[in-house]
């Protein structure tokens, strides 16, 4: 966006005693008929200076050395100024003065900046506008950065207005080599920081967004839910442990709930609900979301429930399971997966997928109804744990097979047909013919 006008003019500042020839350098700034102005903290002589060329007169080194620091001033007014348009904005006279000051908010500190989003969020924990996990996950984040300037710059902190491509280039290639972290991992990481940045741009701390230019891709992960024949033999596997008893058992409640690992740690005997036909539901809040869940519980988690009814951590906590870390949760769950044959990995977010695919899609129930039942806000959201498997793709197959197998293809009679048909249509009629005679031979 231009400004009507635009204009700068450096003088030499008039003092109170006019006798007084060394005088300070002034800058003044006026845009759209607004000015301002600011010292430049240099004095010169009157004598040795030329107000036309607002520039110090003659060919001394000490003259060419000030006109060049007022040169770069207008230079970094103009980058400033181009910075601006470029990014929609308006170029006020108190923006460039405060430029000029370096008091404008380009100066703010990267850690610092990050440091105030995730105390505010908080602050928002405690409200339950985010889960502990988010905040968690932030403060890993910040901690990853900080290291990367620490390792690349090695400098405490760097200002917004030193970030660039290069920098969320160098800090991907960081995470990937140094951190070891994954693809995937790599690329939360960096979406965490990306929000600090776009945060940054939305104060105007900063102008331009160094994420522009960066693509990159998630690698698509093998997602796949449990089958019915790995969930049988899961669940009917006898273990010489009591411990790998009540993982698995805790893993196939969640097979048939749909509860994540937060959600099932949590649970508790408030949370179950019997309506009047008897029927046990689990109503509660995802921990994660904070959105409400409704789920009829069945037969076979009401019976791992009856389970574990006297257990002492669950009776003196008034929980439903005796659910242990996540990371034992999935270290165990490794374990079992060896025991029980079982391809890939298995931890407690697959439980989750396999309800929303195997135990209920898989059996007919309705999308709009697994969405309820999972607490997601979209049915999008759903889709992700609708996970076409094999065993659903034959199913389908076999439902064709036999419609197909029903439909009779009638053919009319063409010698009847002959006395009144043209050869064209003759023609046709025997081409129908020999595709029905390809059709079943197919069958």
């Amino acid at each position: 966006m231009l400004e009507k006008s635009f204009g700068t003019t450096f003088f030499l500042k008039s003092p109170s005693k006019k006798k007084v020839t060394n005088r300070t350098i002034y800058l003044r700034v006026t845009v759209d008929g607004i000015s301002k102005e600011v010292s430049t903290m240099l004095r010169w002589e009157l004598d040795r200076w030329n107000q036309k060329t607002e520039r110090a007169s003659g060919s001394k080194e000490d003259a060419r050395s000030l006109n060049y620091f007022l040169d770069s001033i207008v230079l970094s007014i103009t980058k400033l100024r181009t910075e601006l348009h470029n990014s929609g904005q308006f170029a006020t006279a108190q923006k460039i003065i405060d430029h000029i000051k370096g008091k404008d908010v380009s100066r703010v500190m990267v850690l610092e900046e990050f440091q105030n989003h995730n105390d505010e969020m908080l602050q928002l924990v405690d409200n339950k506008q985010f889960a502990i996990g988010t905040y968690k996950r932030y403060v890993t984040a910040r901690s990853h950065v900080e290291e990367f300037i620490k390792h690349r710059y090695q400098r405490e902190d760097i200002e917004f207005r030193e970030l660039d491509y290069t920098f969320v280039t160098e800090y991907d290639f960081f995470l990937k080599t140094v951190r070891k972290c994954s693809n995937n991992t790599t690329l939360k990481y960096i979406a965490n920081f990306k929000k600090i940045v776009l945060r940054a741009i939305a104060k105007e701390i900063i102008l331009k967004d160094p994420f522009k230019l960066f693509k990159a891709k998630k690698t698509k992960l093998d997602k796949k839910p449990l089958s019915t024949y790995e969930l049988n033999v899961l669940e009917n596997k006898i273990f010489s442990t009591k411990r790998l008893t009540a993982i698995r058992d805790i893993f196939v409640f969640q097979c048939y709930t749909g509860l994540a690992y937060m959600d099932i740690k949590q649970l508790s005997y408030k949370d179950i609900k019997i309506e009047i036909d008897g029927s046990m539901w689990i109503m509660s809040k995802r921990q994660k979301t904070n959105s409400s869940t409704n789920i009829p519980l069945l037969k076979n988690a009401i019976e791992i429930m009856k389970k574990y009814k006297d257990d002492l951590i669950c009776k003196e906590y008034n929980l439903v399971l005796p659910v242990k870390s996540n990371q034992k949760m999935n270290e165990y769950l490794k374990e079992i997966a060896i025991l029980c044959e079982i391809d890939g990995d298995l931890n407690t977010h697959r439980a989750r997928r396999t309800f929303g695919s195997t135990v209920t899609l898989k059996n007919g129930v309705p999308i709009n109804v697994v969405k309820e039942m999972m607490g997601h806000y979209s049915v999008t959201q759903t889709e992700q744990y609708a996970l076409t498997t094999q065993e659903m793709i034959n199913s389908e197959m076999l439902k064709l097979k036999q419609k197909l197998d029903k439909n009779e293809v009638a053919i009319p009679d063409t010698g009847r047909l002959s006395q009144i048909l043209n050869e064209e249509d003759l023609r046709i009629l025997k081409d129908f013919e020999l595709v029905k005679n390809m059709i079943l031979k197919m069958k």
